[in-house]
């Protein structure tokens, strides 16, 4: 597997890092591709774009997947929100989780995403505990991951 490397202007915002290791640290990583809870072939920490059963990867390509990854969820979140480059890093590092985890569809349809662009920061850090779900299903690590998400997204000023 070849991963192809983001220019490393992308890399110098300063929440990258923090999500990295948050994002990372929630995902686990996994070297042989799999099928998630819901059947989506995934590989490294948890990537789905593009993943074929059998597909391998090592450590490195994993986590260079992981940052490229954040990277381009990063940038079509702040094509749904435009105050995301003025929100703190704790904040931002949440919303990316959010849209890396539920996909960029699912994230401009949530109530997160609306709430947070019409300002309401506690509504919109409080509506991150509705995504807990897998399949129709509640699932403990995902609740946890959510209020992981939500405290940061509280972080900072409102």
């Amino acid at each position: 597997m070849s991963t192809t490397a983001k220019p490393m202007a992308r890399k110098a915002a300063p929440w990258v890092a923090a999500a990295t290791l948050f994002v990372g640290g929630w995902e686990g990583m996994q070297r042989v591709s799999y099928r998630d809870v819901i059947g989506v072939p995934t590989i490294c920490y948890g990537e789905t774009r593009g993943v074929k059963m059998g597909q391998t990867a090592t450590k490195e390509e994993c986590d260079q997947m992981l940052a490229d990854g954040l990277l381009d969820f990063a940038e079509g979140v702040r094509k749904q929100m435009p105050g995301f480059d003025t929100m703190p890093p704790s904040r931002q590092v949440a919303v990316v989780s959010l849209a890396y985890n539920i996909g960029l569809g699912n994230f401009a349809k949530s109530s997160v995403r609306r709430e947070l662009n019409a300002g309401n920061v506690r509504a919109g850090c409080e509506a991150f505990m509705k995504w807990n779900k897998a399949g129709g299903i509640v699932f403990r690590g995902l609740t946890r991951r959510r209020d992981a998400e939500r405290k940061l997204c509280l972080e900072g000023p409102g």
